[in-house]
């Protein structure tokens, strides 16, 4: 693989010096699969004219500092085994006291970072058990060029397997309720979320914020109700979200809504950059936690 070659047009798309059809065909040659260059699509943020510089962040592959204690929610990291007896790892945040429902959180392209263990603990407190699986497996990053290679090196496949053994390991414990669990994932992870929703049955409902969409095929494969959140300031074809989610309702027979934020970039529910958007992260969050409450039993 050129990584350099893919690198270099990951900067032109973001630029806006060739079109996301040209960086599809491009990048798919170059990377010798539709899905991963989908997936890398998907995790690129565009950069507008004269956008100001983003807040600068040390960077750092150490294990993210420990949060300070939160009021009434246990958290912690977490090993657990594959199907291979080969070992994973993860986040778990939960209510102290009782049993809740299975939300699966999955990273951006990123990594399990420290905003990523904040969403997490952040379900804990509206009273549902999370687990964020590390699907790096220990890397994590806040250089974009080192993202686009984590991005690249992942096996989806693999990444989708590890998903579903997430929710079955989350399904075993007596601090669970529910006998499917819920899955939400950001950037990366929003794609991830959907691509694991064709294929478990562990999935209740499946929420993927700015996520790489499905194809025709797999939306008819879909096995999940499903809420999606793009914005409009993301280069998504909102015609293929709207189709998307109509092949999931009449096809895969699954309710599935889409929500879409005026104005609002890539990434706009990660509060740590200047993507954010506070009203559009809101109403994602609200809409997000009744469509869990609905739909997680």
């Amino acid at each position: 693989m050129d990584r350099i070659h893919v690198m270099n047009l990951v900067t032109s798309y973001q630029l806006g010096q060739i079109s996301r059809r040209q960086f599809m065909q491009r990048a798919s040659l170059a990377l010798g699969s539709l899905t991963v260059a989908n997936s890398l699509l998907a995790a690129c943020a565009v950069v507008p004219p004269n956008a100001p510089a983003p807040t600068p962040v040390t960077p750092t592959n150490s294990p993210a500092p420990e949060a300070a204690p939160v009021a009434g929610i246990v958290a912690e990291d977490v090993l657990y085994l594959d199907r291979d007896d080969s070992t994973l790892s993860g986040y778990l945040a939960r209510p102290a006291e009782g049993a809740a429902p299975a939300v699966i959180v999955i990273q951006e392209w990123w990594g399990l970072d420290e905003h990523i263990r904040a969403v997490t603990r952040r379900f804990a407190e509206a009273g549902f058990a999370a687990l964020a699986p590390d699907l790096y497996h220990g890397s994590v990053t806040t250089e974009p060029d080192e993202a686009r290679k984590l991005v690249m090196e992942l096996d989806m496949a693999a990444a989708v397997r590890e998903i579903d053994q997430a929710i079955s390991f989350m399904l075993e414990h007596e601090f669970v309720a529910s006998v499917k669990a819920g899955i939400i994932g950001y950037c990366l992870g929003g794609g991830l979320a959907l691509q694991t929703a064709t294929v478990s049955e562990q999935v209740a409902a499946a929420v993927p914020y700015y996520g790489a969409l499905l194809s025709p095929d797999q939306a008819a494969q879909v096995k999940a109700a499903v809420q999606a959140h793009y914005g409009t300031a993301d280069r998504f074809d909102l015609n293929d979200v709207a189709e998307m989610i109509e092949i999931i309702k009449t096809q895969a027979g699954f309710d599935a809504e889409a929500h879409i934020y005026e104005g609002a970039p890539h990434s706009f529910f990660n509060d740590t950059r200047n993507s954010y958007r506070a009203a559009a992260a809101a109403a994602a969050w609200e809409r997000t936690l009744a469509w869990f409450r609905s739909y997680i039993r």
